[in-house]
């Protein structure tokens, strides 16, 4: 039976494990598609159009929004950021889910434009203490940086009832397993199988034939 793709919207407080359980779900199931956002930026060294972002002028980044091309969208830092539905849509037809890994903002807009075919999941961490751990052992960021992301993940908490599923990730492989758990139910929702109808037919004319 056919099956409609699902979104998948993964948000967290930056080092709570998001980025790290996404790459975990995309191997499990490589039929998963990743959005790849567009941006006005410009690309930076090593950055491929249509793989790391979907590089748009800022008028054709503004016409997509204004012809409902965009699921979601937001200016950070005088460049604008969003999700093309185009794919979205296209990958749902084919019964392929999409994950983004986004925040709480865009996670609502979207929500908002396709909320049938939601399932949202935050990701929080075993404790603040942890949280800071992580971001430190990354060894990516100055301490500046650091104290900025983590000013930012009050507030970022502060949304966990907004989603579906919260899922506190103590450890990575039981994260990934609840995870797994989700998108296997969420699945076999009776909405996201449309044939369900015509197989109960088929079902009920054999019962005819009988």
């Amino acid at each position: 039976m056919t099956r409609r793709g699902l979104l998948l919207i993964l948000s967290s407080p930056s080092g709570a494990g998001k980025s790290s359980l996404t790459r975990r779900l995309m191997a499990w199931d490589p039929a998963i598609r990743f959005s790849v956002s567009a941006t006005t930026r410009t690309p930076r060294p090593g950055e491929v159009d249509g793989r790391d972002y979907h590089f748009r002028t800022r008028a054709e980044f503004e016409a997509l929004v204004a012809s409902g091309g965009m699921l979601e969208h937001a200016e950070v830092f005088g460049n604008l950021y969003g999700s093309p539905r185009a794919p979205v849509e296209a990958a749902m037809r084919e019964g392929r889910d999409t994950v983004f890994d986004i925040d709480w903002q865009g996670g609502q807009q979207i929500r908002q434009a396709m909320r049938d075919d939601v399932v949202s999941v935050f990701i929080l961490p075993p404790s603040i203490a942890q949280l800071e751990r992580r971001l430190r052992d990354r060894a990516q960021d100055s301490d500046a940086v650091i104290a900025g992301r983590m000013a930012r993940s009050r507030d970022e908490i502060s949304h966990w009832a907004e989603y579906d599923y919260v899922l506190v990730n103590e450890r990575l492989e039981t994260a990934e397993d609840e995870l797994k758990a989700i998108v296997r139910a969420e699945r076999l929702r009776r909405n996201r199988q449309p044939g369900l109808s015509e197989f109960v037919r088929g079902l009920n004319r054999e019962f005819e034939d009988r």
